[in-house]
């Protein structure tokens, strides 16, 4: 682990990842979404960038060209999953991006499905 700059202004580097920042500093101390999400939800960028995004928020917004699952933008931004949720749930309140909830099967029971989900188990 290195730093870089000199008094006040140092910045905490590792040498593998990159860049410490602690979760909490992401989302201001923040822990709850102000949108329902889902590990699945699929989120897509609207085609809307607000003004001054800060490197977090640019990334998921980024990473959301097509839809994507919470699930992997939290992946992919090497963060918490609530972390990931609220900074979401900031672009779905700036309408610079579109949440939806993941589709179930109307009956989760129905034993066609069930059947699909082994075979499919069966085979992997």
């Amino acid at each position: 682990m290195t730093t870089a700059g000199d008094g006040d202004d140092e910045v905490w580097l590792d040498d593998d990842a990159g860049l410490l920042v602690r979760p909490y500093t992401v989302t201001a101390g923040r822990t709850h979404p102000t949108v329902d999400l889902d590990l699945l939800s699929l989120v897509v960028a609207a085609g809307r960038r607000p003004p001054a995004l800060d490197l977090e928020h640019a990334k998921a917004l980024e990473l959301c060209r097509t839809p994507t699952s919470v699930a992997e933008v939290a992946a992919h931004l090497r963060l918490p999953v609530v972390v990931t949720k609220v900074l979401i749930s900031d672009l779905v309140d700036g309408r610079a991006m579109n949440a939806h909830a993941p589709r179930t099967a109307a009956d989760p029971t129905d034993r066609a499905l069930l059947e699909k989900l082994l075979d499919g188990l069966q085979r992997a």
